[in-house]
């Protein structure tokens, strides 16, 4: 596996991760109607394109393709946090989430949070998180189920970056 930073002209290619992840992986807990909802056919691309430059993901590369990705903001939001449908169970996710926690510790952040699909839920709750409150948000008129989650970051790791 090789971990390194997004570079412009990675969309299309994150763009099948995303979709990928959620019609193959997410969709053993969501509906057809909501997979439909979530990640549509129509998406724009463009639109797609810009989102993805201002989050300036990490991207996991195996076997020569791009195999996940995910981002963690300055206030410590993660934004997206994908694996591509052919990797599950492969370290993907492990190494996405070992890297951020990585840089929240380089920018001193006392949490961590996110918005997580009911398929994530597990992981992340293997990796300290906890739920904070359900959503239901909807999207293009179909009421889908996550959870915001949150994980606390301790003073001595924060501590020892900020000095070093």
């Amino acid at each position: 596996m090789k971990l390194r930073m997004y570079r412009e002209g990675d969309e299309a290619a994150l763009l099948k991760v995303f979709l990928s992840s959620i019609r193959n992986i997410a969709s053993r807990d969501y509906t057809p109607d909501q997979i439909a909802a979530w990640a549509p056919e129509d998406m724009d691309p463009q639109r797609w394109a810009s989102h993805i430059k201002q989050l300036q993901p990490f991207v996991v590369e195996l076997e020569g393709e791009i195999a996940g990705y995910a981002d963690v903001q300055l206030n410590g939001y993660i934004d997206h946090f994908f694996v591509a449908g052919n990797y599950p169970k492969q370290g993907v996710g492990t190494l996405l989430m070992n890297t951020i926690h990585d840089q929240a510790r380089r920018l001193g952040l006392s949490e961590l949070t996110s918005n997580v699909s009911k398929t994530a839920e597990g992981f992340f709750l293997r990796h300290g998180f906890h739920v904070v409150e359900r959503g239901f948000p909807v999207r293009r008129g179909v009421t889908l189920q996550n959870a915001l989650m949150r994980k606390e970051l301790r003073t001595a790791d924060r501590t020892d970056i900020a000095q070093s």
